[in-house]
């Protein structure tokens, strides 16, 4: 194995000890796989850490632009290619990380699609209903009160263990994105949805997570996007619905309805208040679209 193969491998345990969610461990390793594989000559070595340099790293920049790469993607493998050589850096195998001295491609400003409060109603009334006949139905609606009612990442709602739960104060400990902690409030509903799937949740034994599959282990995120996906579409006729969605929803309904912006940013755990602010973009053309369906000279 080369010197970049184990420290790519180093990295990737050293992210599993410090329990970075699934999804991240899954997505670096297939970026740094990629990564790997660009500067491996057939029946080659790549070169070894010490040796990459800013003009080597813009050169793969430049292949991941040729092959039309979203630039959110393109900003995720630079993401991934920064962490291992700072992961590098502390091993003393580097003198500098280079990586951190590319210019981050620029992503799009978009708009996120959000479903109404009425559609969003509509889907968690549907999942209550039980009128799909499902194995676990209310574990199902648990998890869209959660992931409604408190705004949460499909990271967050499955990395939920039994004592991040104040059932009587009504809080939630939330480990976001960077294993940062926070405090969110849930409401009535999500409560009670709670408390009747934890009296029938049937677990392996010591597991304390809160959302379990078929086996009593641990949900895992793949598994919460394809529940919502299935509700949405059988419930809604609109499989595009995903578990962000919720949190857009969450957030968008939230100031629509007069919250602070900042009281979102927190609720979110977002570390920059222009994160949060998209969602006010999502607001306006909202407005828009009623001025222009309601108002006469529109």
């Amino acid at each position: 194995m080369s010197a970049l193969a184990e420290q790519i491998e180093a990295f990737l345990d050293e992210l599993r000890r410090e329990n970075a969610s699934a999804h991240t461990i899954r997505n670096y390793a297939s970026d740094l796989e990629q990564f790997l594989a660009y500067f491996t000559p057939p029946e080659g070595e790549p070169p070894v850490p010490a040796d990459f340099d800013m003009l080597a790293l813009r050169e793969w920049l430049a292949h991941l632009y040729e092959q039309n790469l979203a630039a959110v993607s393109m900003r995720r493998k630079l993401a991934a290619v920064r962490s291992l050589f700072k992961h590098m850096l502390r091993s003393g195998l580097i003198d500098k990380n280079v990586a951190r001295l590319i210019r981050t491609p620029k992503a799009p400003k978009t708009v996120p699609r959000v479903p109404t409060a009425e559609q969003t109603n509509n889907l968690v009334d549907g999942v209550a209903s039980n009128q799909l006949d499902t194995p676990f139905p209310k574990r199902d609606l648990a998890i869209f009160e959660m992931l409604y009612g408190c705004g949460l990442r499909a990271s967050e709602l499955v990395g939920m263990n039994l004592d991040d739960i104040d059932s009587s104060e009504r809080w939630l400990r939330v480990r976001g994105k960077g294993r940062k902690e926070r405090q969110v409030p849930f409401g009535s509903k999500a409560a009670d949805a709670l408390a009747a799937y934890l009296a029938i949740r049937e677990a392996a034994p010591d597991e304390r997570a809160v959302f379990l599959n078929r086996r009593g282990t641990r949900i895992s995120d793949r598994d919460v996007r394809r529940i919502v996906k299935f509700y949405a579409a059988m419930l809604l006729q609109d499989s595009s619905l995903h578990p962000h969605s919720l949190r857009h929803a969450y957030a968008t309904h939230l100031l629509s309805d007069g919250a602070d912006l900042r009281a979102i940013q927190e609720l979110l755990g977002h570390s920059r208040l222009s994160t949060t602010q998209k969602y006010t973009q999502v607001s306006l053309t909202d407005l828009l679209a009623v001025y222009d369906k309601a108002h006469p000279k529109a």
